[in-house]
């Protein structure tokens, strides 16, 4: 036998590999505070005009910025995810993300042990909402271009880092909050860095309707007219093709622009089927050739719930079992890994990288074991995941992270977005008092009041 470093007995269970999160959670994550606070434009899912003439703010201190990342990079691992590119609101910043708080986050990556794709977002606009309800973009080209820079330069100095646990992408934040000079220049410095290139788009009706009353076209018209889309382009979430007016061969024909391309679509069932939403669908884009990986984006991180989600919301859409399994979890793996051009990641082979999950099998919650990753899938969670290896470095041992106290992590996350649920009255439309923002499930009764 060869020998080997370590042998771990991990009994009833799947050796795997670590997931590919095209879209990973990476703050304290906000978009569960309109799971039932409607409708989101009005309680600062878009910001009030208002609000940007006053000037916006960073909600967060530069460490708490970094406390969050820290918790983020933890709970990724902790569900099996050790490839990570993420995305974190910047509805709460005075603009977007900076070079420093990227290279923080990248020193704190090689300590946990993390395998990340970092570089600050930036934008040159924002919708925004004004006191009689309508909509418009506020615009600052300038500072967006600044930020473009700043995020071509963090690649230049990154990627590689930690002996290449580190890598460098770009990601502008949302189509509508993009001129095209920035997103000339962001499709111009993916192919000379040669690095991924994230852009959310087709995503919400009200970037269908602010690309078209600017272009005149739809989304994905737009980036192929700039000549962004390529094999290096990540799309966020691709699920509302063909514009706001539709069509079956309109949809086709943007489907296969994609494909031509080679652009990746990410996928996130959770955060959608939360807000209504689903990719019409997985196998139509599939057999049209789209690649597709998958994103968490939302709390939990849990890759394997994404995958649930996902199956039974597919059949929903297709009237029948037309996908499988086997299918999300590949999205989550090798396919995650072709997405970013990483044949050595997703994969248990030889020259791959020691990226190494084990899901527990044995547990009295997970039921009867038939298949391996249907079990997984219809019966687990991530927190099933009890040892976790990145780069041949085994950062989660019996589900614990060593040199960090998880319930002190949890005490401060809990205080920290506390901070921020007490800011959203600044940035909502009309500026509602926290607790009309945040209403609770039923009325609170105190004693006696019964």
């Amino acid at each position: 036998a060869e020998p080997v470093d370590e042998v771990i007995d991990a009994g009833n269970a799947i050796v795997g590999p670590g997931f590919i999160d095209l879209d990973a959670l990476f703050d304290l994550d906000s978009t569960v505070l309109g799971f039932d606070s409607h409708p989101g434009w009005a309680k600062a899912r878009v910001w009030a005009s208002t609000y940007v003439d006053r000037g916006p703010r960073d909600v967060y201190t530069p460490d708490e910025e970094q406390f969050q990342h820290e918790y983020a990079m933890i709970q990724l691992l902790l569900n099996g995810i050790t490839t990570a590119l993420p995305i974190r609101s910047i509805l709460y910043r005075e603009w977007a993300e900076t070079y420093e708080e990227n290279a923080r986050a990248a020193e704190a990556a090689a300590k946990i042990g993390i395998r990340m794709y970092l570089g600050p977002s930036y934008r040159t606009g924002l919708p925004v909402v004004y006191p009689d309800g309508s909509f418009g973009m506020h615009w600052d080209e300038e500072r967006g271009l600044r930020g473009l820079d700043d995020a071509i330069q963090f690649v230049r100095d990154f990627d590689g880092a930690h002996n290449g646990l580190i890598r460098g992408f770009l990601q502008p934040d949302r189509i509508e909050g993009c001129t095209e000079e920035l997103l000339t220049r962001t499709a111009a410095a993916g192919e000379e860095l040669d690095c991924p290139v994230r852009l959310h788009c087709c995503q919400g009706e009200l970037e269908l309707k602010l690309v078209e009353e600017r272009w005149g076209k739809s989304s994905l018209s737009v980036l192929r007219d700039l000549g962004f889309l390529s094999h290096r382009a990540l799309l966020p979430h691709g699920s509302l093709l063909g514009g706001v007016r539709p069509t079956p061969e309109k949809i086709e024909t943007e489907l296969g622009w994609l494909a031509d391309a080679g652009v990746a679509i990410v996928h996130c069932p959770l955060v959608m089927a939360r807000g209504g939403g689903a990719m019409n669908s997985f196998p139509y884009y599939h057999e049209r050739g789209v690649n597709i990986g998958l994103g968490t984006d939302t709390f939990p991180p849990d890759m394997i719930l994404n995958m649930h989600v996902g199956t039974m919301v597919t059949r929903i859409r297709t009237g029948g079992p037309t996908v499988s399994a086997a299918d999300y979890y590949t999205a989550a793996t090798i396919d995650g890994a072709n997405a970013i051009g990483r044949p050595d990641l997703g994969r248990l082979a030889a020259g791959a990288k020691a990226d190494i999950t084990v899901f527990d099998l044995s547990a009295f919650h997970m039921g009867q074991v038939v298949d391996p990753i249907q079990t997984m899938v219809l019966n687990g969670s991530g927190r099933d995941f009890t040892t976790v290896i990145v780069n041949g470095r085994t950062v989660i041992r019996d589900r614990q992270v060593d040199g960090y106290d998880l319930r002190a992590m949890h005490t401060q996350a809990q205080q920290q977005y506390e901070k921020l649920m007490a800011s959203y009255p600044e940035r909502s439309h009309l500026h509602p008092p926290v607790e009309e923002i945040f209403q609770p499930s039923f009325p609170t009764v105190g004693r006696g009041t019964a």
